[in-house]
């Protein structure tokens, strides 16, 4: 057997494992796709008022909604600027994990845990977060 055809037999029993899971993901994605557009409007607000009041070097990047880095069944986004960042993880156990801001290479955290259902939390902790890596990351 190739090994073509052997990863397609791994690739054909691993998917019929996870699409019992399938459904719940999209429902996840659709969240997680929900709260970036939140976020990017936010920082979008940022950029503008950073450009107009003479900084526009008070730059961010917002990385696209993929699938988490250490869990599977999870959405993950991420807010940087340089080494300073900050992770946004919506869950599929019904919460939303809020990381940092903290920087890359150094250990993350602090972690903070919102349920998916609680809409002014998250917002709140999302203006919470942002707001403090902002700060951080803008400071020389």
């Amino acid at each position: 057997m190739s090994l073509s055809d052997e990863l397609a037999q791994v690739g054909t029993r691993l998917a019929a494992r996870e699409s019992e899971i399938a459904s719940r993901l999209g429902e996840i994605r659709a969240r997680a796709n929900q709260i970036h557009g939140k976020v990017s409007a936010g920082l979008e607000g940022f950029h503008r008022a950073a450009r107009d009041a003479g900084a526009p070097h008070l730059e961010v990047v917002l990385s696209d909604p993929r699938t988490d880095d250490k869990h599977l069944h999870s959405v993950q986004f991420d807010v940087t600027r340089g080494r300073h960042q900050v992770i946004v993880t919506v869950k599929s156990k019904g919460a939303i994990t809020l990381v940092g801001p903290f920087k890359q290479g150094k250990d993350e955290g602090p972690c903070k845990r919102i349920d998916l259902d609680d809409d002014a939390g998250i917002d709140a902790g999302l203006a919470a977060v942002l707001a403090e890596f902002l700060e951080s990351a803008f400071t020389p």
